[in-house]
């Protein structure tokens, strides 16, 4: 039907007779000579109506209109000097129409496609008509890119002979965490299915298999609150897993990947390596109290410190009685932070109290040496000064300090640690900060039923000491054979080495509450696969929408997804989710309450 596509047409055409084929992106009638730039995925090319080329196509002209799909024949001319164009890869060229086959009409689009003015359509209305959306350049290019993209991690994974499986979407529902999207079976009334939220189970019995090296570019399915990094519902995530393998062996893999698809997919420069060029390895407790979060930004430092010890046996009640009742006090100070107005630090001390802070105190270095805070005077100069001194402040910064247990210092500092950088413009797009957070803890209290002990993370993994530690440790001490890639605050990846031992695997769940029974229910076919000789084994699984999201410096990650839900889980384009008749309800043996 074509010759060439929109995109390709140069100079090195001129005097050629082309076919193209497209969409009316812009018209422009001049002196009775109608211009029209034709569009498809690979560009524009301008397109000329003279009736002095040929007068029936130009009638014809008259009456196309935005987003009209064309077909037209004609042949290559040179633009005139004052009319070349050198934003465009066809600039210097255009097509006089000899031909003109209308293909279709369009309604007016609810939206302007162009690039200028499309941002001003609502986003709604653009999910609505996500098959108009999409033809815009900034979508075509994403697509495109994301296909290169997932292509290169298979071409990676498959130059270092791991094996693509694809693994159920109809699988058993499993305690991952998240909430389970069930399929009702029609074959076996009162069952279910469910889709999988990860290829956990899985992959591991792939390894029993022999599969030594397994990878995948798996849907998973979540029932979880949308939000920015998290798109409800759907998502991709490259599962990989490995046999006779260490943490280190997971790292050494995962690594130049990492790197590699900053370096080929952004203009981000890698940062914050060590320096034999390996990602930094932060302990999951280090990285909660240096940086308020298991998913640190490391592109910038504000560092928090602990100065409990220091501050024990102050004059300052809210520092000394949080000590005395077993809790901690940790101080963070924010070059230039001097220049935060009051509302500002009004605004940061709300950001701390909504993760659970009782308020944000503070001290500011002025000119001269002056220290001016509220609490000053109940610390006193010469603490006050030891703790500047502590925390290497000097003037024009801010400290702030946070009291209370551990895990709510951690947090509500971590918050304002964030909107400081925000404020500060800190967060540099330009750089590409990796870390690997690893010894997470095996246990933790359950936030649901006071006094239970439940996994903090993954109850798949070994724990540190094997069987020996579950049976003789404290479990709240306990590490696991964790680990997570954190990418410039976001959590790209989690992972770890497997409990492919069935007595370890017994006991550890035993700890959590399980009895043999619900462990074999739950996890049968993986409890019977590991009593026949199961190897050791690990992977992770990186979030490569969110990674590519964060890439691409995207503010939602709906924006890397051809056809995504909004914000409140619905497709506005099928209006789905969506009744069904009483005859598939019946089918599945389902009654709505």
């Amino acid at each position: 039907m074509r010759t060439h596509t929109c995109g390709e047409l140069s100079k090195s055409n001129i005097g050629q007779s082309v076919t193209l084929a497209g969409w009316v992106h812009r018209r422009r009638d001049h002196g009775g000579v109608i211009f029209i730039d034709l569009r498809d995925r690979y560009g524009l090319t301008q397109i000329k109506f003279d009736p002095a080329i040929n007068e029936a196509a130009w009638q014809e002209a008259d009456k196309l209109r935005s987003e009209w799909v064309l077909k037209v024949t004609g042949n290559v001319l040179a633009r005139p000097d004052d009319m070349i164009n050198l934003k465009l890869k066809t600039g210097e060229v255009e097509v006089g129409v000899l031909e003109l086959e209308i293909l279709n009409k369009s309604k007016t689009p609810p939206f302007e496609i162009d690039e200028e003015k499309a941002e001003e359509a609502n986003e709604n209305l653009r999910l609505q008509y996500r098959f108009v959306d999409l033809r815009r350049s900034e979508m075509q290019e994403m697509l495109q890119k994301k296909a290169k993209y997932f292509q290169y991690i298979r071409n990676y994974f498959n130059e270092r002979e791991f094996v693509e499986v694809q693994t159920p979407i109809l699988a058993n529902s499993s305690p991952e965490g998240a909430r389970d999207f069930l399929v009702p079976s029609r074959l076996y009334p009162g069952k279910f299915y469910a889709l999988p939220q990860a290829p956990q189970q899985f992959k591991q019995l792939l390894m029993v298999g022999g599969v030594d090296k397994y990878f995948q570019i798996a849907p998973c399915f979540r029932d979880e609150d949308p939000r920015m990094d998290r798109h409800y519902g759907e998502f991709y995530q490259l599962d990989m897993e490995m046999s006779f393998v260490t943490q280190d062996d997971i790292f050494d893999i995962m690594e130049p990947l990492f790197i590699g698809i900053t370096e080929n997919f952004s203009n981000k420069k890698v940062v914050a390596l060590e320096v034999d060029g390996r990602f930094k390895r932060i302990p999951w407790r280090e990285a909660l109290t240096k940086y308020g979060s298991d998913k640190p930004d490391l592109r910038y430092d504000l560092e928090i410190k602990p100065i409990t010890e220091l501050v024990s046996e102050c004059g300052f009640s809210v520092f000394a009685d949080v000590v005395k009742k077993g809790g901690v006090v940790h101080a963070m100070k924010v070059e230039d932070g001097a220049k935060f107005s009051r509302k500002e630090i009004d605004e940061l001390t709300e950001v701390a109290k909504s993760k659970e802070a009782r308020g944000l105190a503070y001290i500011i270095l002025r000119e001269g040496g002056e220290l001016q805070s509220p609490i000053v005077k109940f610390l006193g100069d010469d603490l006050a000064n030891k703790i500047v001194e502590t925390v290497g402040a000097k003037v024009g910064d801010i400290i702030f300090f946070g009291a209370d247990t551990w895990k709510i210092v951690c947090a509500s500092l971590g918050a304002v640690r964030i909107t400081c950088a925000e404020k500060l413009g800190l967060r540099d797009k330009n750089k590409a900060a990796w870390c690997w957070i690893v010894d997470f803890p095996m246990y933790s209290y359950s936030e649901i039923e006071a006094g239970k002990i439940d996994f903090e993370h993954n109850p798949f993994s070994m724990p540190q000491g094997g069987l020996k530690a579950l049976e003789e440790k404290n479990p709240l001490e306990i590490f696991a054979y964790q680990y997570d890639a954190s990418f410039n605050g976001f959590e790209a990846s989690s992972g770890g080495i497997r409990n492919h031992n069935p007595e370890i695997m017994y006991k550890a769940f035993e700890i959590a509450g399980y009895s043999k029974e619900q462990v074999d229910k739950k996890f049968g076919a993986m409890i019977r696969a590991f009593e026949y000789g199961a190897p050791p084994h690990g992977g992770n699984a990186p979030g490569i929408d969110r990674i590519f999201m964060a890439l691409n410096d995207r503010d939602s990650i709906r924006d890397i997804y051809a056809f995504p839900k909004d914000g409140r889980g619905k497709d506005l384009m099928m209006d789905s989710p969506s009744e069904v008749d009483t005859k598939q309800l019946n089918e599945t043996n389902i009654k709505l309450k």
